[in-house]
Formats: C-alpha cells, structure tokens, sequence
C-alpha cells in the first residue's frame, strides 16, 4: 500500500543508451530538474521530493495547476523544471534558487515559475494502486489523466525507437535536458530500487567542495574531495578556473561556509602539498580557504578517475552546485563515478 513517503524507483548510470535485445524499452527525455512525487490527498495537493521531504511550500505556484487535473487519492512521479524561454532550455539555478530564497521565494516564483513534467501513474483517481502494473499499462493510463492539463503540466515524451532516443542525446546540450532515461516496457514499479538505465549526454560527477583558491567573496577554483568509509573527507582535485557568472553564483552558496571545525573535522593541511595538487614533485604548493564540506558540486570530467574515490587525473570543469545532494548521497562505483541520489537542499542548509 502506498504511504507518504514513497522511496521512488531510480536509475543505474550508463555511459550508452541500451539496446532492446532481450526485452523491449521505452526511452525518455532526462529532464535537468528535482524529482518529485506529487499526491493529490482529500486536503489538495503534497510535493514530495525523492527522500520524502515536504517541498509544497516550495512550489505553490505547483498547486493550482495539480489540482485542476489530479483527482483526490491519485499519486504521480515526475521532474520539477524551471524553463528558461529565453535560452530554450532548462534553468537548474532558478530551481535551485527557490531553496535559499527565504523572504524572496514570491520574487522567484514569479521570475521562474516551476513546471512539472510527469512520467508515471502510481495510484489512480480510483484509488486503485498501479506499482505492480506493466509501465505500458501505467504509461496509457497517465496520458488519459493529464490530457488537457494546464500548460504547467505536462507528460514527458516517451519513444520505443533507439534511433530516436540517439538524437535525443545529440540535442540534449542544446535543450538543456541531462541525457536519456531507459525503461522496460514490461517493468513493474519497484519501489527503492535501480529498475531504471540513465545515459548522460555529457561525463558529469559529484563531488564535496571542501576549500576555494582565491576568497569567499571571489572564488576562482573549488578544491574537491570525497568522504571514505570512516567519513573522512579525502582530497581528489581540483577544478579550472571558474566563469564570472559561476562566481556570482557560488559567492551565494558559501556565504559564511568557512570552516570551523567540529563534526568529522577538515584533515586537509594548509598550503596544500604540491604532491597533491598537482602531482610533481617541487611543483609550488597550493594556499587555499577550508569551507565547511556540506555543499556538493558537480563537474565535467573525463574517464581518468584514478581508484575506488574517482581521483581526478587530467582537471575538471565546474558545472553547477548541487544544493538538492548532500555529501552523504553521493555513492560512489568500483571505476570511481558517481551516482547520486537526490536529497533537498533544505537539508543541507539546515545542516549548516
């Protein structure tokens, strides 16, 4: 039966899309966004993020359109995005922003209103559970429900066609979409558990920021690590030189970050030995700021990730902050990639 929270089903990474050999797949857009399951009770409608924290109050401009479409005891899985019309393309930061605003949440939502994109049928309006239906099946059933919903909502595009999917991932940098989500036509919805295969149009991994080279007022590069199995917090790169625009946006997240110890503690001396920034012996060891670890990054890199931790060999790019992960979410494979599991950044603030 199911119950406030619901663990939803996730996705193993995959560095390509898979191909229908034994079983046939459905392939679908993977939206740059939070995941949300939204319950539609007698009281109106509850957004659930991925690890059961409440986020109604966090997308009220959600509500209304949900509302309209969703009858009482219905139960949906899908993405929130915030578009950028402008760009042509999912906004991540605008998203992100909602979770920090505080007293500028209205500011936002207004500059940013939320959309939410849906992929799957737990519970029908019948109250009739579907988790041990085919996703075909449920796939149907949640086209007919969301059929004239507002434009607010939608169901994300769904194609059996590995060829289709394929171009898919040739645009998704374009659109702004992660990648590609592969699904058995034939799968029930297994609850917490990997039923799912996601390909990333781009090499993307997670890691703690635990220092900055320059100031917290002007960062220019972010000192990466990740904890180990005694929680200790390991040094494993660090990144290019960041954008103006990044700098705006990071200055925002690690104000008042500067660490002052406690908990698990910070090991990492300070100058940073050279043999660990860069590698070479002699090479001029690195002066850095130590920032409390509790803010996740995520970075291009290439497939150069050195031992169990993903040790980044050859650099990285940054890409964004993570204020929807927390340390703790990042799981780590044998070849050292990442595969995060979402957690809400109110998490993470209030951890602070």
């Amino acid at each position: 039966m199911l119950r406030w929270p619901v663990r939803p089903v996730s996705a193993t990474p995959a560095r390509q899309l898979p191909e229908p050999r034994r079983i046939p797949l459905a392939y679908e857009m993977k939206w740059d966004g939070f995941r949300a399951i939204i319950w539609r009770t007698d009281d109106g409608i509850r957004v659930q993020s991925r690890h059961g924290a409440d986020l109604t109050a966090v997308f009220p401009d959600l509500v209304e359109p949900l509302t309209a479409v969703l009858p009482p005891r219905a139960v949906i899985d899908g993405e929130i995005i915030v578009w950028d019309s402008v760009r042509g393309r999912c906004d991540f930061s605008s998203l992100q922003r909602r979770l920090i605003a505080g007293r500028a949440l209205d500011q936002q939502i207004r500059r940013h209103p939320a959309h939410y994109v849906a992929f799957d049928l737990l519970r029908d309006g019948g109250g009739a559970e579907l988790v041990d239906q085919p996703l075909s099946q449920r796939r149907g059933k949640l086209e007919r429900l969301l059929a004239g919903a507002p434009a607010q909502i939608a169901v994300c595009p769904q194609t059996g066609s590995l060829a289709v999917a394929q171009d898919w991932m040739s645009q998704t940098a374009v659109a702004g979409i992660e990648g590609v989500v592969a699904k058995p036509v034939n799968g029930r919805y297994q609850s917490r558990r990997a039923g799912w295969t996601k390909t990333r149009a781009r090499t993307t991994a997670e890691y703690v920021i635990g220092g900055i080279t320059g100031s917290l007022a002007r960062p220019t590069s972010l000192l990466l690590g990740r904890f180990d199995g005694r929680q200790v917090l390991r040094y494993l790169g660090q990144t290019h030189p960041i954008t103006a625009d990044q700098r705006r946006e990071l200055t925002e997240v690690l104000r008042g970050m500067t660490f002052q110890g406690g908990g698990s503690g910070h090991p990492w001396p300070r100058p940073l030995p050279a043999s660990w920034s860069a590698g070479r012996p002699g090479s001029p060891t690195s002066t850095y700021i130590p920032v409390e670890p509790a803010v996740v990054a995520e970075v291009e890199v290439d497939t150069a990730l050195d031992g169990t931790l993903g040790k980044i060999r050859h650099g990285c790019r940054y890409v964004r902050t993570r204020l929807d992960l927390r340390p703790d979410d990042i799981r780590v494979s044998a070849s050292g990639t990442s595969s995060p599991t979402n957690r809400l950044a109110d998490d993470v603030a209030a951890s602070r």
